[in-house]
């Protein structure tokens, strides 16, 4: 008599993980022999549990990462120049707290996007907030804002996040429109949160690519001074893969 109405509580209290391992002990004669208080510490740890789960998820919804990347996956092979013990202190999520920047540059296919989206994955799931943008559509995005009125929530966005990852740094010059855009962005950034880049060129050459020297130094200042560098190298792993990959017949 009294388990539907329990189930039927915990339901409209949206506490499903209670709801689930309640179920689960009913339905299990071995762990009626454990206390009320051990039961009690189960349902919690199956509510706490599932919790962290949604909060994850919507995080990584949140995030839009360009690719399904993870820390398990990465790839040290010798030739990418990837330094593993230098990549392995970031996957705790230290640069995070400590609101330090990482820059991965390096030819095209190299994986830094991958390994950009690895380490937001890892922040999420540390429980940050990540976002994704590559650097043409954001431009193109704030300039469409200042017309529509969303400029000022865009920014308050960008500057809320934990991690922003920004990616193809550098693909073209900026105009001056958006070199002072890109110095708001990260001026509001600065010494409170984390910011990725990628980039196919060497961070030598972006004061150049940025253009008006002021602004560039401003921007350099406050994205390089305290930043993790990643240079990468070899050939494109695009291209790798599909050599490896077996011909098709021709019958």
């Amino acid at each position: 008599m009294l388990r539907n109405p329990t189930l039927d509580k915990l339901q409209a209290l949206k506490l499903t993980g209670m709801l689930t391992a309640l179920d689960e002990q009913m339905a299990n004669p071995e762990l009626h022999q454990l206390s009320f208080e051990e039961r009690l510490g189960l349902l919690l740890d199956r509510e706490a549990t599932e919790r962290d789960n949604r909060r994850l998820t919507t995080r990584l919804k949140q995030a839009r990462l360009k690719q399904s990347a993870c820390m398990e996956d990465i790839d040290f092979r010798p030739m990418r120049g990837l330094n593993r013990e230098q990549f392995r202190q970031l996957l705790d999520s230290q640069w995070v707290r400590e609101h330090q920047n990482v820059l991965l540059t390096g030819p095209t296919g190299v994986g830094k996007t991958w390994l950009a989206c690895a380490l937001a994955q890892k922040a999420c799931r540390d429980g940050y907030t990540a976002v994704y943008h590559r650097v043409p559509r954001l431009l193109q995005d704030l300039h469409i804002a200042k017309g529509d009125g969303r400029y000022p929530k865009l920014m308050a966005t960008l500057a809320r996040v934990d991690v922003l990852l920004l990616d193809d740094w550098g693909l073209a010059a900026f105009s001056d429109q958006q070199r002072r855009d890109m110095l708001e962005i990260l001026e509001d950034r600065h010494s409170v949160k984390s910011t990725v880049v990628t980039s196919q060129l060497p961070v030598e050459h972006w004061h150049e690519m940025i253009g008006d020297p002021t602004v560039a130094d401003a921007i350099l200042d406050r994205l390089i001074h305290n930043a993790h560098r990643i240079p990468l190298q070899g050939e494109s792993m695009r291209r790798k893969s599909k050599k490896l990959a077996p011909k098709e017949s021709s019958s």
